[in-house]
C-alpha cells in the first residue's frame, strides 16, 4: 500500500528536530522502542557540537530503552532532560554528574501528566509501528507504554515503520485511554484478560511529518544469570505464597502476580511455576520476560497482561511463530493501565519487586547507591507496592562480596514506606511485616532476613538505641553503616559507640 505520508530517511527526519525540542519516544525497555531516528539524531548533535553549536533535547520515554536511543543520545550528550526511568551506563553518568536533569516518577502517572502539560510542551513524538493504516491508524509493535499520549498530545509526528515487526502483531494490543479528571470514570478491567479498548492506536494523520523504514529487532539484552542465592530468594518466596494460601489469607484460585525484571524475578517466576501448591494463575503486570513464555506455554500461567514483551530474540521468534496461541493468552495494554493503582487493588494483586536495600522497619529504597547515586529509577514498583493486595521485596542479604549488608537500620534513601511493604525477602529467608509493630519488625528481619555476618551487630545497634520510643531509629546511629563503608569500605564490624 502506497503511504500518502513523506517516506524520509531517518538522517532527513533527524534534520527536523531542533536544539531544545521535547521528544516523547517510544519503548518500554527497548521492546518497541524507536531506534534509527533516535541514532540519527544523536549523530546530529555530534555535528552540531563539532561547530560549536549547542543542541541537546528532552527525552521521554515509557521507561528504559534501548542503545540506539538512550545509549546512543547519551553518547552524543545530547539529552537535557530525561524521563521517566532508565537503564543506560552512560545516561546514569550524566544524571550522577548532573549534567542530565532526571525526573523519576511513578510510571502510571506518566501520560497523564503529559496530558496536562506538566512536563511542558510535546513537540515531536518518535514511535514505532508496524502498520500504518488508512485514515492514520498504526498498529504499535512489542510495547506501548505512552506511545498513545505521545502520539495524541505531540505537535507532530515520525513514525519508523518496523517491518522486523510483522503486521500480524494487531490483535496483540488493548489500547485504551482514561478521560483526565474531572470526566474520568472508571476503568472497567475485572480481569487480567479483559479487553475495553482498541486494537490499533488512533492518532490526528495531519500531524505525520515523515514515515522512517525500519528493519533492526529490539535491541533487548538478557539478564544475569541465575545464583544460588537468587534460587533461594525465588523458592523462599514461592513457599511463602503456598503458606499464604494453605492459611487461608490468598484464595485458593490464588491472585494474580506481577513481577519487576532482572534475575530475581525469573527467579521467583520459575520457583512459582514449579510449585505443585500453587495453582495456575495469572499476571497483570508491566513487563514480559523469558520466563513466562515456557509457563504460558506448559499453562502454569493461564493469562499475561502486560505493556511490554521484553524478550530474547529467540523467544520473541518463538511468539511470533505461534501469534493464533499468544494472542489469547498475552494482551498489551499502555503503561497508564497495566500500572494504574486502580485496577492493582480491584484485582488484588500479588506484587513482587526487588530493592536495593531495606531497613528494619520494612522501609525499602529502590533506587539509591547509598542515598545519592541514581541507578535506575523507582519505575513501576511503587504503581503497584501501594495498592497490591500483597507486597513483596527481595534482595540477596548481602553485596560487594558481603562487603555491604542489604538490610541495614535505617535506608538511605526511601521509596516505598513501611506503611506500603507487606513482606521482605532475601535468601536468608521471610518477614511478614503485616501486623507488627516497629521493635517486633525490627527483631524479625534480623532472625529471618538479616546475612549471619551482620546478625549480631544488628542486634547490638537495637541495645544501643533508645527503646523508649515507638521506632528503632536514632539521628546519630541509624545511618553508620553507611558512614562505615564510606570510611572503610565494608559495613562489617562496626562499633555502634563511634556512631552515637
Amino acid at each position: 500500500m502506497a503511504l500518502p505520508f513523506p517516506i524520509l530517511t531517518a538522517e532527513e527526519a533527524a534534520e527536523m528536530i531542533q536544539n531544545g525540542d521535547n521528544i516523547g519516544f517510544s519503548g518500554f525497555t527497548a521492546a518497541g522502542a524507536a531506534k534509527v531516528v533516535p541514532f540519527a539524531l544523536a549523530q546530529k548533535a555530534k555535528r552540531e557540537h563539532s561547530a560549536g553549536r549547542p543542541f541537546k533535547v528532552g527525552v521521554l520515554t515509557g521507561a528504559s530503552t534501548g542503545k540506539s536511543l538512550d545509549g546512543a543520545l547519551a553518547e552524543a550528550n545530547a539529552i537535557s532532560f530525561r524521563t521517566p526511568y532508565m537503564g543506560n551506563p552512560t545516561l546514569r553518568k550524566l544524571i550522577n554528574s548532573g549534567e542530565v536533569k532526571y525526573f523519576d516518577m511513578h510510571l502510571s502517572a506518566l501520560p497523564q501528566a503529559v496530558r496536562y502539560g506538566a512536563l511542558g510542551k510535546l513537540n515531536w513524538a518518535v514511535v514505532e509501528v508496524c502498520d500504518i493504516l488508512s485514515g492514520g491508524g498504526v498498529v504499535l509493535t512489542t510495547s506501548i507504554g505512552a506511545s498513545p499520549t505521545y502520539l495524541h498530545c505531540a505537535d507532530k509526528i515520525i513514525l519508523e515503520l518496523n517491518s522486523a515487526h510483522p503486521a500480524a502483531l494487531l490483535g496483540l494490543h488493548d489500547i485504551f485511554e482514561p478521560k483526565d479528571p474531572p470526566a474520568r470514570q472508571e476503568i472497567p478491567i475485572y480481569s487480567a484478560s479483559q479487553r475495553v479498548g482498541s486494537p490499533i492506536c488512533l492518532l490526528d494523520p495531519k500531524k505525520i511529518v515523515a514515515v522512517v523504514l525500519n528493519n533492526q529487532v529490539d535491541e533487548t539484552g538478557g539478564f544475569d544469570p541465575a545464583t544460588p542465592e537468587t534460587d533461594q530468594i525465588g523458592q523462599n518466596v514461592a513457599d511463602f505464597l503456598a503458606a499464604e494460601m494453605k492459611a487461608g489469607r490468598i484464595p485458593s484460585s490464588f491472585l494474580p502476580l506481577q513481577s519487576g525484571v532482572g534475575n530475581i524475578a525469573n527467579a521467583v517466576l520459575g520457583a512459582i511455576g514449579r510449585s505443585t501448591d500453587i495453582p495456575a494463575f495469572e499476571m497483570y503486570t508491566e513487563v514480559l520476560q523469558d520466563s513466562v513464555i515456557p509457563l504460558l506455554e506448559n499453562g502454569r500461567c493461564s493469562f499475561a497482561s502486560t505493556t511490554s514483551l521484553t524478550l530474547s530474540q529467540e523467544a520473541m521468534q518463538k511468539v511470533i511463530g505461534n501469534l493464533d496461541f499468544y494472542k489469547k493468552h498475552i494482551l498489551l495494554r499502555p503503561q497508564e493501565i497495566s500500572n494504574n493503582p486502580e485496577i492493582v487493588r480491584r484485582l488484588g494483586i500479588i506484587s513482587m519487586n526487588t530493592a536495593i536495600e531495606f531497613d528494619l522497619s520494612g522501609n525499602v529504597n529502590s533506587t539509591h547507591v547509598l542515598g545519592k547515586t541514581m541507578m535506575n529509577g523507582i519505575g513501576g514498583s511503587g504503581d503497584f507496592t501501594r495498592a497490591a493486595y500483597l507486597s513483596i521485596f527481595s534482595c540477596p542479604s548481602t553485596a560487594k562480596g558481603g562487603k555491604i549488608s542489604a538490610v541495614v537500620p535505617f535506608v538511605s534513601h526511601l521509596d516505598h514506606s513501611e506503611h506500603s511493604v507487606s513482606v521482605v525477602v532475601t535468601e536468608q529467608g521471610v518477614a511478614d511485616l503485616r501486623g507488627k509493630d516497629p521493635l517486633q519488625r525490627a527483631e524479625l528481619i534480623i532472625q529471618n532476613c538479616v546475612h549471619p555476618d551482620y546478625k549480631e551487630q544488628m542486634r547490638e545497634y537495637l541495645k544501643q538505641i533508645n527503646k523508649t520510643n515507638h521506632e528503632p531509629f536514632s539521628l546519630s546511629t541509624s545511618y553508620g553503616m553507611h558512614r562505615q563503608f564510606e570510611k572503610t569500605g565494608d559495613m562489617r564490624g562496626i562499633n555502634w559507640a563511634d556512631y552515637r
